[in-house]
């Protein structure tokens, strides 16, 4: 199994960027689709991004195409997430996740970190 600590979460305004990691241990990140979901007070869990093993794929939910991008560093078993502008609406708390096959639906995730919260003031 894979163990999954989120970082880098923080306050920043409407218009900056962030960049958050997640950083995987025990198994490697290699054997897993990696990808980031939120999660808004009030809201159920959505999907951010996805990555395949290679690093070769990547899909994004469409509010944030343009603006996200997902990567990896296998080699330092570390999932990136860098967001710019940033909307207030992107205030949430983010969770990494890691599967066995290629998903973009939260259930078919065995493994998640506890999440960073990311807030976005106007």
């Amino acid at each position: 199994q894979v163990q999954l600590v989120e970082s880098g979460g923080r306050l920043v305004q409407a218009g900056d960027s962030l960049r958050l990691s997640c950083a995987a241990s025990g198994r490697p990140v290699n054997s897993y689709a990696m990808a980031w979901f939120r999660q808004a007070p009030g809201k159920e869990r959505e999907f951010v991004a996805v990555i395949s093993r290679s690093g070769i794929t990547t899909d994004y939910t469409d509010s944030v195409k343009g603006r996200f991008t997902i990567s990896r560093d296998n080699a330092k078993n570390t999932v990136y997430l860098q967001m710019n502008s940033l909307k207030p609406e992107d205030t949430a708390v983010y969770y990494c996740a890691a599967a066995y096959a290629w998903a973009t639906t939260a259930s078919l995730y065995r493994y998640w970190g506890q999440g960073t919260q990311v807030t976005v003031s106007s």
